[in-house]
């Protein structure tokens, strides 16, 4: 039998065991998956096309990332019809997607993403040369909730703990449009979300998929993903490694006496049979990346970025009880006299006290619960972990004990509810004898009792420092394990630092900081306003 009569037959065989979706030309069929998991306990939705038993036969793990509207999803069907083989003059055209295609999308900009969890395709067709494993993420930069590209982030964490199947990966590919000219503030924040997933060891697994191309060299958008500063791997001529893939292969014909029609369609079969061919001799050439070192990453990560947090909201209680300490000892001074003649007075002072508030219900993402902690009365992981039935499985735990809350409690001390705490003042008043009692001072001691306030004042100016400096060297070792060393979610608490740095005499601290906030560029600093935009719509 001649390949073409094999080939021939294998397409026969498939499309017996497909869904057809239209018939024209080309002819759309649908593979039909073996199996279609959606268990909502966990981070990935699962489709498997065909048997994996043929242990000797290459398998590959690929990773695609990219905004919404940049056609991964054809994309994704493109790889597959030239894994079984598919040429043009075939006229037919295999899908495993279920999702619109990008191309329906009308307003890029305020499109809802058309997937709301990781979705696994595990392609173990016979008539394939080899197996392939494809991790598909939803689109990043969705307007809905910033917190969504968190969720993905929290998805790839948890979808490598537990699938034993996925531990490494071959190809990290971000897919882009060809005729990007400059990266919008938008983009460069999708860029640096999708860096910050990684250790440093996957930068030369990463490609660049240049998607609706035609033809020619995408030299604009090479040059906004350089001053993106996109860590990837590089060819030859220091030049990312890039491939080019059109998207309207699969699109119908107008007319079989169309000359004109037939060749563009020609053209774009071409085009992107040749990137996937070059494509998998770089993926069979390169040497696939354990997902350990990507692990720890964005176990420390997100442990790092919840602790960052926490001291943040720490530092602004500490200075409200200072402001509360304050208001009492201006109180005392300006009634001195009463206290001396053994008289009570009354003054009023701004309480700081915590309240369990109910999560926001129309926030739209998978995290509808919070991990708190009922003895330090603080929000340890809020978003994230919502497959984590019990806490001890939860990110922020290390040796069963919370690696966020004040007193690092154990898990136990802990509860999962649609509820957060928030730090709240209120006015109260106050009389001089209760302040008296509670410091244990007879009736016309001012002097001890301003002694009292003072001494707590610096205790609370001590533990200012401290979590200050803790939450300086949170920064610092997000900035040593991560493949991204000057991510967007370091720079959201920049300025915060530095200035506090700043107030507790750490120039040198306060330098870094500002070293990092200067090398991170002023691309950056435009999607850290988008960002902050975006946390203003929620």
């Amino acid at each position: 039998m001649s390949s073409l009569e094999q080939r021939m037959e294998n397409i026969d065989k498939i499309i017996s065991q497909s869904s057809e979706i239209g018939f024209c030309v080309p002819a759309r069929y649908n593979i039909n998956p073996r199996v279609d998991l959606h268990d909502k306990s966990k981070p990935y939705r699962q489709k498997t096309f065909g048997e994996r038993n043929d242990n000797n036969k290459p398998h590959k793990t690929l990773l695609l990332v990219g905004e919404t509207g940049t056609g991964k999803t054809t994309l994704i069907n493109v790889m597959i019809n030239y894994m079984l083989g598919v040429k043009r003059e075939d006229k037919v055209w295999f899908e495993i997607t279920d999702e619109l295609p990008s191309e329906q999308m009308t307003d890029e900009l305020s499109v809802q993403s058309q997937t709301s969890s990781i979705t696994i395709y595990g392609f173990y067709l016979q008539e394939s040369l080899i197996d392939l494993t494809i991790i598909d993420t939803p689109g990043y930069g969705d307007t809905r909730d910033i917190d969504k590209d968190k969720e993905i982030a929290m998805g790839l964490l948890n979808l490598s703990r537990c699938d034993n199947s996925i531990h490494e990966i071959d190809a990290v590919c971000l897919v882009i449009k060809s005729t990007v000219n400059r990266l919008s503030e938008r983009q460069i924040y999708i860029f640096d979300a999708v860096q910050s997933l990684f250790g440093k060891d996957i930068a030369e697994n990463i490609v660049l998929f240049f998607t609706h191309s035609a033809g020619k060299q995408p030299k604009n958008a090479l040059t906004a993903v350089k001053v993106a500063k996109l860590k990837c791997a590089v060819n030859d001529q220091n030049q990312p490694h890039h491939f080019l893939f059109d998207n309207c292969q699969s699109e119908p014909a107008d007319g079989e006496d169309d000359k004109e029609d037939e060749k563009i369609q020609e053209q774009s079969w071409d085009r992107s049979y040749k990137g996937m061919e070059k494509f998998f001799t770089f993926v069979e050439n390169i040497k696939p990346k354990t997902l350990l070192m990507t692990q720890n990453v964005l176990q420390k990560r997100n442990q790092l970025e919840a602790k960052v947090l926490n001291l943040r909201s720490r530092v602004q209680e500490v200075e409200q009880k200072q402001k509360e300490l304050k208001q009492t000892k201006e109180a005392l001074k300006k009634n001195e006299e009463y206290a001396k003649e053994k008289n009570n007075f009354e003054y009023e002072v701004d309480v700081q006290y915590k309240d369990r508030v109910d999560i926001d219900p129309k926030k739209w993402c998978l995290t509808k619960k919070a991990t708190c902690c009922t003895v330090c009365e603080e929000n340890c992981h809020y978003p994230g972990c919502w497959w984590a039935k019990d806490l001890s499985w939860c990110s922020m735990m290390k040796d069963n004990h919370c690696a966020v809350c004040t007193n690092e409690c154990h898990y136990s001390k802990h509860i999962k509810e649609a509820k957060i705490y928030e730090s709240k003042t209120k006015k109260e008043k106050r009389t001089y004898e209760d302040l008296r009692r509670k410091y244990n001072v007879k009736i016309d001691d001012t002097v001890s009792v301003a002694t009292k306030l003072e001494e707590n004042l610096k205790e609370l100016e001590k533990e200012k420092l401290k979590l200050v400096i803790e939450a300086f060297h949170c920064v610092e070792t997000l900035e040593l394990i991560a493949l991204n060393t000057d991510s967007l979610l370091t720079l959201q608490h920049i300025d915060f630092l530095i200035d506090k740095l700043k107030e507790i005499n750490e120039p040198d601290k306060a330098k870094t900081l500002e070293d990092i906030k200067k090398r991170a560029g002023e691309e950056k600093q435009g999607a850290l306003g988008y960002i902050k935009c975006l946390f203003r719509k929620k």
